[in-house]
This record gives structure tokens, C-alpha cells and sequence, in this order.
């Protein structure tokens, strides 16, 4: 693996029955970087997510990733038995230095109030910052998130966004973020990739001096290109 590389895959096969999910793909995440990964429905995005989380090895080809991984799901999955603190500290030693990290992640997300709360008490906004800070305590050098936003109200979505973009340029892990919404890849990612018949059919920078500005001329071209590439034709 290239010292700037976080994550490098090379000929990565994965095959269900006769179809093959991921057919030769090959791919490299730099230290530090936000990729964005779209795709049309059963295009394989969350299977190559799993595989690079250990979820999945029944693969072949190349992996080469951090050994500090944490995944982020578009369920929070928290135990309902559990208060939010134990949710976020559960695998790791309930030491004090472990609950000192885990409030310091809640704080992050803003639930440090919530820390003794039970997951029923909680919106659906809330639940989902408390999986990140479930991410955030485990110190990852990469965070895969796998639709994390995609149960969520706009507006509730749209706070997310920012948190987890403040989030990422606060502890600069390398991310991954499959999505199936253009706009989110684009807003939030550094770069963002198609995977079409279980290869790498689109990788562009996303190049945008301010993101959350919509009417750059850059996030339409790139917006129109995607689209074109998930074969969504845009009416005129």
C-alpha cells in the first residue's frame, strides 16, 4: 500500500450464484479522504462497503485496509437494553478512560446530556448521532458509512450533513459514504465514484471551492454527469 493510501483493492471478485457483484474492481482511498460511492439499486455498493468493513470475505482479489475501522449503517442499531453510553462504549473495556472517550464523542454530536438515556427516548437524528459516536470513540482511520442519512426528514438530513462534514475535518479519517442521493455525495464528498457492473465506471474530484453553495456552475456539471451516468435523463 502507498503511504497516502488508506484503503487499496486490486482485481476485488465477489460473486452471488452465477451473478458477479463485483467483477475486477480496483480502487485506492488516500489518508484523509471523503469518497462519496453511487450506483444504481443491487449495483454491489453496500457489498463492497461490507467487504471492506470484514463483513463479507468471501472474495477474491486484493485488501488492503486500516486495522481501525468503524461502520456506520442507515439504522442506528442501537440495543434497546442498553443506555446510549453502553451503546457507544459496547465491545470496548468498560475502563474509565473508555467512558471519558465515549462522553467526549457524545459531546461531539451533541448528546452528552443524553448519555444515560434510554434509545427509545431518542429522535431518529438523535439515534443516528449516537451511532456516530459509536464510530468516533473506536478512533477510526476509516469510517464506512453505508446510507446513513437515508431514514431520515430533510431537514433532520440536512443537519447531519454539517455534522458530519465537521465531524470529518475534525479527526480526518479516510471515508466512505454510500449514498444513492447525487446532491449528498457531491456536498459532502472530496470525490465521488459510480460503481456500474461491479466496476469503477465514474471517479471525478469533486473540486468545489464552497460545496454547500448549490448554483456553482461545477456542482451542475458534475450533478448532469453523474446523473447521465446513472442513466437518469434529466427533463429539460
Amino acid at each position: 500500500m502507498a503511504n497516502n493510501d488508506a484503503v487499496r483493492v486490486h482485481a476485488l471478485n465477489k460473486v452471488f450464484g452465477n451473478h458477479a457483484v463485483l467483477n475486477g474492481l480496483s480502487l485506492s482511498i488516500g489518508q484523509g479522504e471523503f469518497v462519496a460511492l453511487l450506483g444504481r439499486s443491487g449495483s454491489g455498493k453496500s457489498t463492497f462497503l461490507r467487504v471492506l468493513g470484514a463483513l463479507d470475505g468471501q472474495v477474491t482479489g486484493q485488501i488492503r485496509v486500516p486495522a481501525r475501522r468503524a461502520i456506520v449503517f442507515q439504522e442506528p442499531r442501537l440495543f434497546p437494553w442498553q443506555r446510549v453510553m453502553r451503546n457507544v462504549t459496547v465491545g470496548l473495556p468498560q475502563t474509565r478512560s473508555t467512558r471519558e472517550q465515549a462522553l467526549g464523542a457524545l459531546s461531539e454530536v451533541g448528546l452528552d446530556r443524553h448519555a444515560q438515556a434510554w434509545p427509545r427516548t431518542l429522535s431518529g437524528g438523535e439515534a443516528q448521532r449516537a451511532a456516530l459516536a459509536r464510530a468516533l470513540v473506536r478512533d477510526p482511520q476509516l469510517l464506512l458509512l453505508d446510507e446513513p442519512f437515508g431514514a431520515l426528514d430533510a431537514l433532520t438530513r440536512l443537519r447531519m450533513h454539517v455534522l458530519l462534514r465537521n465531524l470529518y475535518e475534525r479527526h480526518r479519517p479516510a471515508v466512505l459514504l454510500v449514498t444513492h442521493d447525487v446532491d449528498e455525495a457531491i456536498l459532502l464528498a472530496d470525490r465521488v465514484l459510480v460503481l456500474t457492473d461491479g466496476r469503477i465506471s465514474f471517479d471525478e474530484p469533486v473540486s468545489i471551492d464552497d460545496p454547500v453553495r448549490r448554483n456553482s456552475p461545477r456542482f451542475d456539471a458534475l450533478r448532469a454527469s453523474l446523473l447521465q451516468e446513472l442513466g437518469i435523463v434529466q427533463q429539460a
